[in-house]
């Protein structure tokens, strides 16, 4: 394999993309001198093919821009939406000395986001997200001594709502994802919340799955919600549905593994640790946006037995929610359910089922259904999968941008 030349290209596709040497190493599980090295050609002897594959990867290229000078243009359909790229764009934008705005209208503004982000405005989320992460970090760089903590809450809470839109786009931008929610711990830690801790640490466990470790996300989530136990208990509802958020997000990281008994068991486990939760909270409540109690976790269960493909046991699960606590939900959560029921339908090989539950979340949200790419490859298997699409699945294809 021909080595020379790939310190440089990994140098110019890193300042393409954004990276310091110091966020590139931190992707790459090194430290900035081992880039610094790499980039000098000091480690191209004999480089492992698992490293370059690794490169390209976080660099968001193909791994034959690493071994060769020569051209190779994306795949059609694989660039981002502009939208999207100016989110990622932001979080490498630097801060001035502009005197940022107050923490109530920074708050004021983070509200806003997380409202559109559980109506499922993605649009709105990613128009206001930009400007807000470079006022939050100014905020937080600029903020006295006495109002470091507020700022520092605010600014985690700014980079969880980024890393939960990224999550929306899946593969595409996990390593994004990864670095927003790395920042977000980092300033919750800083603020000494635990709630912002303990909702960082969520944002990071779902990473962790989207960088194919989801026994480490599991480990992650569990044992940041044993450390705080204690400390959210006594912040009431709203610590108690950070707690149960936790055990529900290790849940679902462990359903992202080859389904075997214990795993099975383990996942259920979770899900029963966050139910015990909701029943002492008591209620369905969207304390720091979560919308945790009974239904959200009734809901989760239904998620995970479907990532485990049992279907049949997932229908069961979802039978025992109540119909009127689920309209209840936010427009996200119950678009989202719909989703998984589609899954779920195709799965019992209930196929008009299947197709009648995207509907119905495109109603609800139709930027959860055509702007996901999980979703637009759900579609794709439901139509795939009946034999005579009826005109509604159709048109639902068209719109995705499917040939149906």
């Amino acid at each position: 394999m021909d080595t020379s030349g790939i310190g440089r290209r990994i140098a110019y596709w890193r300042e393409r993309r954004g990276f310091t040497q110091t966020d590139f190493g931190h992707l790459m599980g090194q430290t900035k001198r081992w880039v610094q090295d790499i980039e000098g050609g000091k480690r191209q002897q004999d480089p492992r093919l698992s490293v370059l594959v690794r490169a390209a990867e976080v660099l968001r290229i193909p791994l034959e821009q690493l071994l060769t000078d020569s051209r190779h243009d994306p795949p059609t359909g694989s660039a981002l939406p502009v939208d999207v790229l100016a989110v990622i764009d932001a979080l490498y934008a630097g801060t001035d000395s502009t005197d940022p705005p107050t923490p109530t209208a920074l708050q004021r503004r983070l509200s806003y986001c997380c409202e559109a982000f559980q109506a499922c405005h993605y649009t709105t989320l990613a128009r206001e997200l930009p400007p807000l992460i470079v006022d939050a970090g100014r905020a937080a760089h600029s903020a006295p001594v006495g109002m470091q903590s507020e700022a520092q809450a605010v600014l985690s809470r700014v980079h969880q709502s980024v890393t939960s839109y990224l999550h929306k786009y899946g593969e595409a931008t996990a390593t994004q994802a990864a670095l927003a929610a790395d920042r977000a711990l980092v300033a919750a830690e800083r603020s000494g919340d635990p709630v912002q801790i303990g909702a960082a640490a969520r944002r990071v466990a779902k990473s962790l799955v989207y960088q194919h470790r989801p026994r480490t996300a599991v480990q992650f989530a569990t044992s940041t919600a044993r450390r705080l136990e204690d400390e959210l208990v006594e912040r009431g509802p709203l610590g108690l549905s950070t707690l149960g958020m936790l055990y529900l997000s290790a849940a679902l990281a462990a359903s992202s593994q080859e389904r075997s008994p214990a795993r099975v068991r383990a996942a259920t486990d979770l899900v029963d640790e966050a139910a015990d939760i909701a029943d002492r909270q008591g209620a369905d409540l969207n304390e720091d946006w979560t919308m945790f109690g009974p239904t959200n976790v009734g809901l989760h269960r239904v998620d995970v037995l479907t990532r485990f493909e049992d279907g049949w046991s997932a229908l069961e699960a979802a039978d025992a929610l109540a119909p009127e606590a689920l309209t209840r939900m936010t427009r996200e959560r119950r678009a989202g359910h719909h989703v998984t029921m589609a899954r779920t339908s195709l799965l019992t090989r209930c196929k008009d089922d299947a197709a009648k539950h995207l509907l119905e979340a495109e109603r609800l949200a139709l930027e959860e259904v055509r702007g996901r790419p999980d979703t637009v490859d759900l579609v794709k298997d439901v139509i795939g999968a009946t034999a005579n699409p009826w005109p509604q699945l159709r048109a639902l294809a068209e719109r995705c941008g499917l040939r149906a």
